[in-house]
């Protein structure tokens, strides 16, 4: 009998033991058919149609915005070959919902905001926060992306904050965003990469500014007024990521993102959307009084917020 049962817990302990290699065994080959195939999906799940109603749905006050990422993304996930990555750099003042957007693309391409562990984010107070560190941040960037991109070429890079990286950092991407580098075992050209910052938007507070006086509706702003401003601004902008960079003398960003400044409607529907998410969508009181409580600029015409609606969810708190 003792014998009868250790054969069988050999037995049993075979059998795991086989599906246990099999698993690994399968994981590497699922690894080395996404480093050579065009078409391994690495839990690639868009969902075009999500990610157009979520950005006519819940972004507020941004019509180039919704444009310009539903048509860019659009095009690009359609494109089974594209000849370059998508390369989109958002800018605008702090809470006009930049960070939203790119969250809005992560989940409506791989089911999540950012908890795949094909999106990306870079935030350079973490993860560059020496400006003594460059050729070492340089270094470390390159194998990091193109370790990402060998895993799943359809990767997701956020680099958050582009106002706040050392001068010379993202250039080491420059052969990666172009469209005749060739990188080893990965097909390079799917990925997507988002740049943040703040970069830019004196020159688009600016035209917001100008076209409300002048009583011209902030749907008429279109893209093609600020492109030029933005990619004088990022290059010029001292001590920012995007300073001299060839990045931007070579054209390699697909569009430059304008997020203007928000009006205090926009706030209202903010703290509405917020309140909505607590079970309090009957509290428009709450909403209208988070709107009024606003600082906005500037000081002789106070059109704008002055933080968009970065500041919501406390203020609700204090109202509620």
């Amino acid at each position: 009998m003792g014998l009868h049962s250790e054969a069988i817990a050999t037995m049993i302990f075979t059998l795991l033991l086989i599906y246990y290699t099999s698993l690994c065994a399968g994981f590497e080959m699922k690894t080395i058919y996404c480093t050579l195939s065009d078409s391994c999906d690495c839990d690639f799940k868009p969902d075009i149609k999500g990610l157009e109603w979520d950005l006519f749905k819940n972004l507020y006050g941004q019509h180039m915005v919704q444009d310009i990422v539903s048509e860019a993304v659009v095009n690009f996930l359609q494109d089974e070959n594209p000849e370059r990555p998508l390369v989109l750099s958002f800018h605008g003042a702090s809470g006009t919902g930049k960070s939203l957007v790119s969250s809005m693309v992560g989940r409506h391409i791989y089911g999540t905001a950012m908890g795949s562990p094909y999106i990306h984010q870079y935030v350079p107070t973490l993860h560059f926060p020496s400006a003594d560190r460059v050729q070492q941040y340089r270094s470390d960037l390159k194998k990091w992306v193109e370790g990402n991109l060998t895993a799943c070429a359809r990767s997701i890079f956020i680099f958050d904050e582009m106002e706040k990286m050392p001068p010379g950092v993202i250039d080491v991407l420059e052969p990666h965003l172009g469209p005749f580098h060739v990188l080893f075992q990965t097909n390079y050209r799917k990925a997507i990469y988002i740049f943040i910052s703040t970069i830019g938007q004196d020159v688009i507070n600016k035209l917001a500014l100008e076209s409300q006086k002048a009583g011209r509706d902030r749907e008429e702003i279109r893209p093609e007024e600020l492109d030029e401003l933005i990619a004088d601004a990022a290059y010029n902008t001292s001590n920012s990521g995007f300073y001299k960079s060839r990045i931007i003398t070579k054209k390699l960003i697909t569009r430059f993102v304008p997020f203007l400044p928000l009006r205090q409607r926009h706030v209202v529907r903010c703290a509405q959307r917020e309140l909505c998410q607590r079970g309090e969508c009957r509290r428009v009181d709450v909403a209208s009084s988070v709107g009024g409580a606003m600082i906005y600029m500037p000081q002789d015409s106070p059109y704008f917020s002055s933080t968009g609606c970065k500041l919501v969810p406390a203020k609700v708190n204090l109202f509620l």
